[in-house]
């Protein structure tokens, strides 16, 4: 085979250039520095998504309400109309945790200033909200409205009236404690029977 190999320049000389481009081909491969792996990014991870915050809203206390006559407490004091008793009768149902609604006849603001007042005149006076006071209308009674709120309130209220013209078509009069009697004391309103409201210390 050798023989045959050298016999042949032309081979041979074609064989010596193929074995010497491989062993070049070779060390190129060798030396070519080898290419690095691209550093892996650590996973970001993903924030879960806050809920907003739903605001609970504030529970409201139960409205305990009495009622104020407010034609008949403004009498309480030397028997000439005052606002001051009234005034010191919702201090006095504040403090013990009621939530006071006063009813007064057309004429009470007549009788106090001269002049006609309207429930927002008389809820500022007295420092309440203006849902707090009705003044009724001209020409109508407040007893049986008075009455009739108390009933659809099941609240009680305070006056020195007896409503005895009213029993028939309203009983709840003759109940012990429905009406609360009361005077000044000392420039102070004194309620009859009155308590404390549930849940006030």
């Amino acid at each position: 085979m050798l023989t045959t190999l050298f016999s042949d320049p032309v081979s041979g000389s074609l064989g010596l250039l193929a074995a010497v481009l491989a062993a070049v081909y070779l060390l190129l491969v060798w030396r070519q520095p080898r290419r690095s792996r691209p550093a892996r990014q650590p996973k970001r991870r993903s924030r879960p998504v806050r809920q907003p915050k739903r605001r609970s809203r504030p529970v409201r206390e139960p409205e305990n309400w009495i009622l104020v006559d407010g034609s008949n407490v403004m009498h309480w004091q030397d028997n000439a109309p005052h606002l001051v008793p009234v005034q010191r009768v919702i201090e006095q149902l504040t403090a013990l945790g009621y939530t006071p609604g006063v009813v007064f006849d057309a004429n009470a603001g007549w009788k106090l200033m001269g002049r006609y007042l309207h429930d927002g005149d008389f809820a500022q006076l007295l420092g309440l909200e203006k849902r707090q006071v009705l003044v009724v209308s001209k020409g109508t009674q407040a007893d049986p409205f008075l009455l009739d709120t108390a009933k659809d309130f099941d609240a009680r209220i305070v006056t020195n009236d007896r409503f005895r013209d009213w029993a028939e078509k309203y009983p709840k009069v003759m109940e012990k404690g429905f009406l609360i009697r009361g005077e000044m004391r000392a420039g102070k309103a004194w309620l009859s029977g009155l308590e404390a409201a549930q849940g006030v210390p």
